[in-house]
């Protein structure tokens, strides 16, 4: 039986099983099945193999990276073109872009690397079409653009959600709040600090059992699923936040645009046009969450016109150090700061200190 054959049997099977208490530890397997047998689709076991997808990833530049996912001629390439000036083929039939087409954006200082990536179809996720390199392409991105045609916008997001769940890609979501710890010997060891309202004992250990763990802690620190747990076993799953570009907004009325702004994560554009294209780099720009920080050469005004760009969960005035040579930080003494992250202006500081957005530094070496 192929491994397609196979999802399709317990995809069956889930959509005839009731969901109730009782049944709920089965489901829970199934799942469990379901995600391993994904996870053989993305990374064949066995031989060699026909290499990588041939001259389909890019070179990782810039700041952040941003992929465009979307069905054929829902206007990705012109979104690109018009956003970076890059040319990517643009016609009007289905599939003109074969490969990964990169541009780059400057903005606020940043430089942002956009992928126009070949359009997604059903069952990409099974390996049909480019889907399979598309989507791994999309794995490595800081944000998902997916692009969606204004009038027929419902079911090509729930179709594109699903061909990226099933990769392991999880869009503007968090990480699960559960603990896990393999052990050598001691059992399933599981402790909830709050009320489960769908895992309990018996669940989680047929679900690790299916993964042959047999012994384990397991914390769960918030009302929790199955999915969830799967996730944290798996291990391999990434969690991008996710813009719905809602595009061809000159083909509907007012009325409509009122409605189409209430959806959450959601920015209407029109490619073509180029109408509102601010409005979703600003939105770009809040969900990339990236902090600018500027510095002063001893003696001199700041340099504000080329800010060193950092990811906002690393901002200590190491990672800047690192960020601008990797030998900074062996001969870093302390560093003077002035902005919002200090109490006096300017302070001293080490290097565990956390920066915020547009401070300003001054590195003084030993």
């Amino acid at each position: 039986m192929s491994l397609l054959a196979k999802i399709a049997e317990i995809e069956a099977e889930m959509a005839r099983t009731q969901k109730n208490k009782a049944t709920a530890h089965h489901l829970g397997l199934l799942k469990a099945r379901l995600a391993k047998l994904r996870r053989e689709l993305i990374t064949p076991k066995g031989g060699g193999g026909g290499g990588p997808g041939e001259g389909f990833d890019v070179a990782k530049t810039g700041d952040a990276r941003i992929g465009f996912v979307g069905f054929p001629s829902v206007g990705k390439s012109t979104l690109l073109s018009n956003l970076a000036g890059v040319y990517s083929e643009v016609a009007a039939y289905e599939f003109t872009t074969l490969t990964t087409v990169p541009g780059v954006i400057r903005y606020k200082g940043a430089k942002i690397q956009l992928l126009d990536l070949p359009g997604i179809i059903e069952g990409a996720k099974d390996g049909k079409g480019r889907g399979r390199q598309v989507i791994a392409v999309a794995r490595t991105c800081n944000l998902i653009l997916i692009v969606l045609d204004v009038l027929k916008p419902l079911g090509h997001k729930k179709l594109i959600e699903h061909e990226l769940e099933g990769f392991g890609i999880r869009l503007n979501k968090q990480p699960p709040n559960i603990g896990f710890k393999r052990k050598d010997k001691g059992g399933i060891n599981l402790t909830a600090t709050c009320a489960q309202s769908e895992l309990d004992l018996e669940t989680v250990k047929s679900i690790l059992a299916e993964y042959k763990i047999h012994n384990a802690d397991v914390t769960l620190r918030s009302d929790s699923t199955a999915d969830d747990l799967i996730d944290v076993v798996e291990g391999n799953r990434v969690f991008i936040p996710c813009i719905y570009v809602l595009n061809k907004i000159d083909q509907i009325s007012i009325e409509e645009l009122d409605i189409i702004y209430k959806v959450p994560h959601c920015v209407p554009i029109s490619a073509h046009h180029r109408w509102n294209f601010d409005d979703l780099l600003e939105r770009i720009w809040d969900y990339l969450k990236l902090v600018r920080i500027y510095t002063k050469p001893k003696g001199q005004l700041p340099d504000y016109t080329a800010p060193v760009v950092l990811p906002v969960d690393r901002t200590a005035a190491e990672d800047f150090c690192a960020k601008i040579h990797k030998n900074l930080i062996k001969e870093f003494k302390y560093a003077l700061v002035w902005g919002s992250s200090v109490k006096h202006n300017p302070q001293k500081v080490g290097k565990d200190h956390v920066l915020e957005d547009e401070d300003v530094i001054q590195i003084v070496k030993k």
